[in-house]
């Protein structure tokens, strides 16, 4: 019996990257899985991953960009799911511009609205029935780039991830004597599909020194997986290897 076994749990972004990996890596836990994401067709192909192994998925898309869309998710996943006792903040959006100095401030709202207010609505729809039943985690994806600000993930995106990060540990202030604990994970370079973004697009040989969204699904499904009396507040990821960014930094400040 897996761990997770007659829980439920809601993945933003889960069609692809780290979001795919957590939700098959819940569900082969043993947690009901409702898969949150904009595009249908990659929410469906991760609810096949799932169905396949045996697991229950339930697709529902949906851009967390509008607070009454993410308010739908979670009232979505416990009226058909039964509960929600997992919420994984993986959603997440970058800009093209990323200096300081070329930073429009419409793409900064724009990076905000996903990055902090989303998981902001999101976990305030969740804690009613977490508080409820005296349990629940709240699992959040930040960013190295938290961190240690980076030119290469940009100003808005460092901002926004240093942001959500300082939103969890509130969460923990106020809900951890009542059951519900939050988690941010800080992974540095994955090999995702967010990476084609960068004005600087990895390479095969960059990207074979970057960590994997497996990886990282393994550490959320550890804090997901973690007895009640035991809470992981941060967790900072790094490849063993860390590979020359010049040029990244570079490229990037001339975006």
């Amino acid at each position: 019996m897996g761990r997770l076994e007659g829980q439920a749990a809601l993945v933003t972004g889960a069609g692809t990257g780290i979001g795919r990996a957590s939700a098959v890596a819940l569900a082969a836990e043993g947690a009901a899985l409702a898969l949150a994401g904009r595009r249908p067709a990659p929410l469906d192909r991760t609810a096949e991953a799932i169905r396949a192994g045996g697991g229950r998925a339930l697709v529902l898309p949906a851009d967390v960009a509008d607070p009454a869309a993410a308010r739908r998710l979670v009232a979505q996943t416990e009226a058909r799911l039964g509960r929600l006792d997992v919420l994984v903040n993986n959603a997440g959006v970058n800009v093209g511009r990323r200096s300081v100095g070329s930073l429009d401030p419409a793409d900064l709202d724009a990076v905000l609205r996903v990055n902090l207010t989303a998981p902001l609505v999101l976990t305030q729809a969740a804690l009613p029935g977490m508080l409820a039943r005296g349990s629940g985690t709240i699992i959040t994806v930040g960013s190295m780039a938290a961190v240690n600000a980076s030119p290469m993930a940009g100003a808005a995106y460092s901002a926004s991830k240093a942001a959500v990060a300082n939103l969890m540990q509130n969460v923990n202030h106020e809900y951890r004597a009542r059951g519900v604990r939050a988690c941010t994970i800080h992974p540095g370079e994955v090999d995702t599909p967010i990476l084609e973004g960068r004005a600087l697009v990895p390479d095969a040989a960059a990207r074979a020194t970057m960590m994997r969204a497996e990886d990282v699904a393994d550490v959320i499904c550890l804090c997901a997986c973690l007895p009640p009396r035991t809470a992981i507040e941060d967790v900072q990821m790094r490849p063993t290897f860390l590979r020359d960014i010049r040029a990244d930094l570079e490229s990037a400040l001339k975006a």
